[in-house]
């Protein structure tokens, strides 16, 4: 099971939630700063730890040899997307949101997930084998929403390779909404916090 840290809701009984993945060498500490970023009472969080050690910090899976890790990673959110569900937190008032490694989980969960979400925010990331999910959509996948935002100055992932993968996953028929803002491999502060947050109040409505 993941570690996790949850944070509630100021309105009570609210079954809205946010789930948080962080990017490589990071901890759900690195999410702690979203709840008041993002100005939404109703959203409770839940800022989860990757399963593997690295260097002070986290990691979904090795850089290396990603495949296995990538595909154990994705069936622990599976998982804890079901343990969540039976704990009263339905599964279409969940957000699932990641940056960088935790990005690639998101787009990689909300395409093989049997369950429909709310919505699905990846920040920062990339998919490793496109062609290969698309060949592997789950009944649901065309039914999800997906925010996915990148930085025009990334030197980690260049934009220009994103750009053609989410445009392949596109025209498989996946439902995105593509960002671009200029930035690093970082998050553009309260301008991209906007457009997250217009997108989850929108997966509400």
């Amino acid at each position: 099971m993941l570690n996790t840290e949850f944070i509630a809701a100021p309105e009570n009984n609210s079954r809205r939630l946010m789930i948080a993945l962080h990017g490589l060498g990071d901890s759900r500490a690195g999410f702690r700063w979203l709840p008041e970023a993002m100005q939404m009472p109703s959203l409770n969080f839940l800022l989860v730890d990757a399963p593997d050690p690295y260097y002070g910090g986290f990691a979904w899976y090795d850089l290396q040899n990603p495949a296995p890790g990538i595909e154990r990673s994705r069936q622990m959110i599976f998982e804890l997307l079901d343990h969540l569900a039976e704990q009263g937190f339905p599964r279409e008032q969940i957000v699932l949101c990641g940056f960088s490694q935790g990005c690639l989980l998101t787009i990689e969960t909300g395409a093989r997930y049997p369950h429909k979400l709310a919505g699905l925010v990846g920040i920062s990331g990339y998919t490793a084998q496109p062609e290969q999910l698309v060949r592997e959509f789950s009944p649901q996948a065309l039914q999800q929403r997906f925010l996915i935002t990148h930085g025009t100055l990334d030197p980690l992932l260049p934009i220009e390779n994103v750009r053609k993968q989410v445009e392949i996953l596109r025209a498989a028929g996946l439902q995105i909404e593509w960002h671009e803002f200029v930035k690093e491999h970082s998050i553009a502060g309260e301008p991209e916090v906007a457009v997250i947050r217009q997108f989850v109040r929108n997966s509400y409505v």
